[in-house]
């Protein structure tokens, strides 16, 4: 049924500086945008990660109806090698706490914030993941 995470869509009012921001976050441009230029974007996307997970970014003209603007709902977690250093930057370039660094268990801590566009970006230190990327390494070696 559920195969993996595929894409995962961010709204933001000013598309520009949402790209602007998520390329220096990221470190990377994004490698599609729908219309194609010189046209003004309406959607773009990054490849991010050990999978080249999808993020686009949307301008919010074309969310759902009744969407609302406030931070909250599901947290959608990006594994980090460096957590606090993670929430240190992205508190550096702008965004706001969500949830501060939290402990769970069995190795798992958690983080997140609200970026400058009102999007939740959650990151964590996952056990799981690393040991899933372990595992293909060797699988495919």
């Amino acid at each position: 049924m559920f195969r993996g995470f595929a894409t995962i869509s961010y709204y933001a009012d000013d598309l520009a500086a949402a790209r602007e921001w998520y390329t220096e976050l990221l470190g990377v441009e994004p490698y599609f945008a729908f219309p194609e230029p010189p046209a003004p974007p309406a959607y773009l996307e990054f490849r991010i990660g050990d999978d080249q997970d999808e993020l686009g970014l949307i301008d919010r003209r074309y969310a759902p109806p009744g969407a609302s603007n406030a931070a909250g709902g599901a947290v959608t977690f990006w594994h980090v090698d460096d957590l606090a250093g993670t929430v240190e930057r992205l508190l550096a370039m702008g965004a706001t706490e969500y949830e501060p660094v939290t402990p769970r268990s069995a190795g798992f801590v958690t983080a997140s914030v609200v970026d400058p566009f009102g999007n939740v970006i959650g990151v964590m230190h996952n056990p799981h993941y690393l040991e899933m990327v372990e595992a293909r390494a060797t699988t495919s070696a």
